[in-house]
């Protein structure tokens, strides 16, 4: 691709005429910045854009697991692993597991995303057989307390076809479907919504000098051609979610990139998730060293990209952000919500 958007987001009631929606929610733009390869950023009236990059920008999203898409959701993340970066073990054992699960429903989650896989920099695959083992008791524990939509997050299609088994509603893996040839089939087969992520190299190796021309368009392209690929074997675009993967084959300047230009992702005409939650940028520039005391930092990211419309934040604390997020919605709207 050569010329790229990204829509300069606002927020408020008082919009001025011609301002457009974005992704058909409450967030509008009056200009975009063109991009460019081989250029500097140009800000350009919306007015001036071009019809398919319009249409993909204001197009209200279709709903994902049965979630509306016009308004930011929260994820809560339910790690069954022994070695996490952030919460490893805490969850491990099943039954805590499914306390965790049920607590972070009870304060708000709209989605539960389940792992059984560490993802941390310098994390060993795991074989499909353990993690099913891990996940799948979990997810059919979690299914039979309500109707909460549960995500599981792998990159397996035996592990995707056992949770879907056990109750799971959508599939979320971290290699962007480039990993099991057989997973993205699956998902088409089953109708399945599923979130594509960016990663530059696997776990093991993530964070070995991660380079690139341009992290921002870098990143857009691949999911660009993602999203191609997975409509192609018969996934519509509007079952499909995408992560630019923050944290994952990046430095903290590479993730900064692409926080700060995070709405050109809506060129894609798909909902966006964020998944920063308690990363190591945001305790080096947080001065958080210990993982478990990012939480006001992972907030404070979060809201950073709902502004810019993001649906989907991916976070461990979830009381703490779906708080953050009222009173945010509140100051946007200028009153309070109706009790």
């Amino acid at each position: 691709m050569n010329d790229y958007f990204r829509p300069l987001v606002q927020s408020g009631p008082a919009r001025p005429e011609g301002a457009l929606p974005l992704a058909g929610g409450p967030l509008w733009f009056t200009h975009a910045e063109h991009l460019r390869h081989d250029a500097p950023g140009q800000v350009v009236p919306a007015a001036e854009l071009p019809d398919a990059v319009r249409t993909r920008l204001t197009a209200p999203r279709a709903a994902v697991a049965g979630l509306a898409m016009d308004g930011p959701r929260v994820m809560g993340i339910l790690n069954a692993t022994p070695d996490s970066f952030s919460d490893g073990g805490l969850f491990h054992d099943p039954q805590k597991a499914l306390a965790h699960g049920t607590q972070m429903i009870a304060d708000g989650a709209d989605i539960i995303d389940v792992g059984g896989e560490s993802t941390r920099p310098g994390a060993e695959t795991v074989n499909p057989e353990e993690e099913v083992a891990r996940v799948a008791p979990v997810i059919a524990a979690l299914r039979a307390t309500g109707p909460v939509p549960i995500s599981i997050d792998t990159r397996k299609a035996a592990v995707a076809q056992a949770a879907v088994a056990a109750g799971a509603t959508l599939v979320n893996d971290v290699a962007g479907f480039t990993y099991d040839p057989e997973l993205a089939p699956f998902c088409a087969t089953h109708a399945l919504p599923v979130c594509v992520m960016h990663a530059q190299g696997d776990p093991a190796t993530m964070q070995k000098n991660p380079s690139y021309d341009n992290v921002l368009l870098d990143v857009y392209n691949f999911l660009h051609e993602r999203v191609e690929t997975l409509t192609a074997l018969g996934i519509p675009r509007g079952r499909i979610v995408v992560d630019p993967g923050i944290g994952f084959g990046k430095t903290a300047d590479h993730n900064l990139a692409l926080l700060n230009g995070i709405s050109l992702f809506h060129g894609l005409g798909c909902p966006i998730l964020l998944g920063a939650s308690r990363k190591r940028f945001i305790g080096t520039i947080g001065r958080a060293p210990e993982a478990s005391d990012r939480m006001p930092g992972s907030v404070a990211v979060a809201l950073s990209g709902v502004a810019q419309g993001v649906q989907i934040v991916r976070v461990h604390d979830v009381r703490e952000t779906v708080s953050a997020l009222a009173l945010w919605q509140a100051v946007q709207g200028g009153s309070a919500p109706r009790a």
